[in-house]
């Protein structure tokens, strides 16, 4: 059994895969247009051929899912984050930026007792964040 990330952009995901390109270094594994589904979906708007069905890309080692749902052009993600682990400080800051372009900050990077950065922000999307340098094992 597994559990696997699966984002609705509601029109948007061609946009967010830009994004997470430049600021995370992600990668399109897979990428499926409404008008590639044997048949076409049912209910399928008018001028929305080119939307994504369907995509699987990857951040780091986690595979992600991504479509552009029903193209209400208004998505929401509440009660959810997605946490993205960096090996130091200088790579946790650089991924923070990138984040951030265009979104919310919601608490900056900062030492905390559970991390030496720690900071959470809200990308263009409204996807939630949680930038986290893992504190070193004392042993």
């Amino acid at each position: 059994m597994g559990v696997q990330i699966y984002l609705n952009f509601e029109g948007r995901t061609e946009e967010a895969l830009a994004f997470y390109k430049k600021a995370v270094g992600a990668e399109v594994l897979f990428l499926m247009r409404c008008k590639e589904a044997p048949p076409p979906p049912q209910g399928l708007k008018p001028g929305t051929q080119d939307k994504i069905l369907h995509c699987t890309f990857r951040i780091g080692g986690t595979t992600l899912n991504a479509t552009d749902g029903y193209n209400s052009g208004h998505s929401e993600f509440k009660g959810i984050s997605l946490s993205l682990h960096a090996n130091d400080a200088a790579e946790a800051q650089r991924l923070f930026a990138g984040l951030a372009g265009g979104g919310k900050v919601i608490m900056p990077l900062g030492e905390t007792f559970f991390s030496p950065s720690f900071g959470m922000v809200a990308d263009p999307f409204g996807v939630q964040w949680m930038v986290v340098v893992p504190r070193p094992d004392p042993q």
